[in-house]
């Protein structure tokens, strides 16, 4: 999210490899980029080492809002039905809830309930016309659904787990929340796929809850043929976290390379997990009709430090004011976060306000 402005970014939490013969998901979507880097046998993973981060799903099924899910940086091999006919079991999903800090959380939480709901279906739950039905038992527009885009893959049943919902605006009457998702599909003979998205949910207020207005999922368009070194060098650095729409911005080769740069200098210092680059943020500054620097591929967004979350009241100021100004130093003009910093090289190279409460936006101009 920017000021007038802009953000910081990679893949996300960790996990096991993936089973004997699978790539990780990174390899994968690098594969349509003419690059399968990180490519591993039966002993290599996505991201291999890192912990899940505090309120994301974690692969044992611990911790808040664990999921026992798989990898949240690969993708494991396509499953079949298992002997007998009984079909695969998707992974175990959790509702998200919103942690310590957070502004106004029920606005959150009515953003991410409306994303749980469309994305998660049993058997014979598949289609716009259930979804609406889902949307319309928590008391929203079942039009909703029509909106929902890549939530909804063809697919017998699905389960979604929400990483992280954060701001993209906060105004007194309306927001914007970024709802940050990693999505499993099993279809009729029970094989299964591993993606995710990124929506920008649109609200509006209302009694007695907030009310959703509009869905934007994230749209990072296709793997590019060719990438530049910055972003074949994010891809492969193991403290940049990118949930599947950043990761597939910057193999798409659409985020530009200053804001790569900038997060392999951050890397140098800290592991973080990115909420969105350029797909699935507002196209203007919200509330304004100033252009987004993520759009144009020129923002990255931070939502945690070193297994931190920015929001957090008991998270470190020292931590999130020195990676503020990492981020500055590393060539961001325009640099959010939960406190107004002092200095910079210039006037307005800092800034606060409760959209940035929780995360660190770096904007960039080239």
């Amino acid at each position: 999210m920017d000021s007038s402005f802009a953000e910081v970014v990679r893949q996300s939490p960790a996990s096991p490899a993936p089973p004997c013969g699978g790539l990780p998901r990174r390899a994968v979507l690098l594969g349509g980029a003419g690059a399968l880097l990180g490519a591993a046998g039966c002993a290599g993973g996505g991201a291999a080492g890192h912990s899940p981060a505090p309120g994301t799903p974690a692969p044992d099924g611990t911790g808040p809002g664990a999921a026992g899910s798989p990898p949240a940086g690969s993708r494991p091999a396509a499953s079949p039905s298992t002997a007998g006919g009984t079909p695969a079991a998707l992974p175990a999903v959790t509702p998200w809830v919103p942690g310590p800090g957070e502004v106004d959380p029920d606005v959150k939480l009515r953003a991410v309930q409306l994303v749980e709901a469309l994305g998660n279906w049993p058997a014979g739950g598949q289609g716009v016309a259930a979804a609406g039905a889902r949307a319309a038992a928590l008391g929203l527009d079942p039009g909703l659904a029509g909106q929902a885009g890549p939530l909804l893959p063809a697919a017998d049943r699905a389960a979604l787990q929400v990483l992280y919902a954060q701001y993209g605006g906060l105004l007194g009457d309306s927001a914007s929340v970024m709802v940050v998702c990693r999505q499993w599909t099993a279809a009729a003979d029970g094989t299964v796929a591993e993606g995710g998205t990124t929506v920008d949910v649109r609200l509006g207020r209302a009694q007695p809850r907030w009310t959703v207005t509009e869905l934007h999922p994230a749209d990072p368009g296709p793997p590019s043929a060719t990438l530049s070194a910055a972003a074949r060098a994010v891809l492969t650095d193991t403290r940049i976290l990118l949930p599947p729409a950043a990761l597939a911005d910057v193999t798409s080769g659409a985020v530009h390379d200053s804001v790569l740069r900038a997060m392999l200098t951050l890397a140098r210092t800290y592991t973080f997990q990115v909420t969105v680059l350029r797909s699935g943020h507002p196209l203007d500054v919200f509330g304004t009709d100033r252009p987004s620097d993520h759009p144009q591929g020129r923002g990255v967004d931070v939502w945690q430090i070193d297994g931190h979350t920015v929001a957090d009241p008991a998270t470190d100021h020292a931590l999130v004011d020195g990676f503020m100004r990492a981020a500055a130093a590393a060539g961001s003009y325009n640099v959010g976060g939960p406190r107004q910093l002092s200095g910079g090289v210039t006037a307005n190279q800092f800034f606060s306000d409760d959209t940035h409460h929780d995360h660190v936006h770096a904007g960039f101009t080239d």
